[in-house]
C-alpha cells in the first residue's frame, strides 16, 4: 500500500516559520467546503460544519484506502475563510457579523465519485444537514504572505499586525479573504500551544 504525507508535499503550504511571515505562491488545490455566519464560538450550525467536513474527509480517506487506489494518506487540517460585509465588523471583533467558509483540502486522486460516496455513506452514519450543502470546489490564492501563530485565538491580532507590516513592506496590500489553518486539535491541547497558520492574499 502507498503511503503519502500530504503535509510533507505541500510543506510550503502548510510549514511556515512562526519567526517571521513569508511570502508564497498558492496554486489552485481543491477543497470540500461548506459556508456560514455567525459566532463560531456560540453557531451550534458552525460545529455541524465543522463535524460534517471532518467526517466526509475521512470517509473518503478509507475509500480510496481500501479501493483499486490503495492510497493511505493523512487527512489535512481544518481551514477557514473569514470576512464581513463591512470589514470594519471583522477587525473590530463583532463575530455575530462574521462570514466563513470552513474547508477541508483534498488530493487529486480523491476523485469526484469517491467524494459522492463518502457523502452518502457519511449522512447514513451522521446524517448532519450540512452534508447535503457541502461542496467540492477549486480555490487559488496566488500571492499571499503567511505565518504561524502559537497561542490562543484571542491573542492574534499582534500575529496579524506583523503579517500586513510584512505585505506592505513589500509594496502590496491585502487582497481577499483572511485565511487561517488550524494545526492542532483545540478540544484537547493547551490554548497557549495552539498552532494555527494565518494567511492572507496580497495584490
Amino acid at each position: 500500500m502507498k503511503k503519502i504525507d500530504l503535509k510533507k508535499e505541500y510543506q510550503q503550504l502548510y510549514g511556515p516559520s512562526a519567526k517571521e511571515a513569508g511570502e508564497i505562491e498558492v496554486p489552485k488545490l481543491r477543497f470540500l467546503m461548506l459556508d456560514g455566519k455567525g459566532d463560531p464560538n456560540k453557531s451550534v450550525e458552525y460545529q455541524q460544519v465543522v463535524e460534517a467536513l471532518f467526517s466526509v474527509s475521512y470517509t473518503a480517506k478509507f475509500l480510496v484506502k481500501k479501493g483499486p487506489q490503495q492510497i493511505d494518506y493523512g487527512v489535512m487540517p481544518l481551514e477557514g475563510l473569514w470576512w464581513a460585509d463591512d470589514m470594519s465588523a471583522f477587525l473590530q471583533g463583532a463575530k455575530d457579523r462574521w462570514k466563513w467558509t470552513m474547508m477541508i483540502l483534498q488530493p487529486d486522486f480523491v476523485s469526484d465519485k469517491t467524494v459522492q460516496a463518502a457523502r452518502e455513506e457519511a449522512r447514513k452514519k451522521h446524517p448532519f444537514p450540512a452534508i447535503d450543502d457541502m461542496r467540492l470546489e477549486e480555490y487559488a490564492e496566488g500571492r499571499a504572505a503567511q505565518i504561524l501563530h502559537v497561542g490562543p485565538f484571542s491573542d492574534e491580532g499582534p500575529t496579524i499586525e506583523r503579517l500586513h507590516a510584512f505585505i506592505s513592506a513589500r509594496g502590496a496590500k491585502p487582497s481577499g479573504k483572511h485565511h487561517e489553518i488550524y494545526l492542532t486539535d483545540i478540544r484537547r491541547a493547551d490554548p497557549a500551544k495552539w498552532k494555527t497558520i494565518l494567511r492572507q492574499p496580497m495584490r
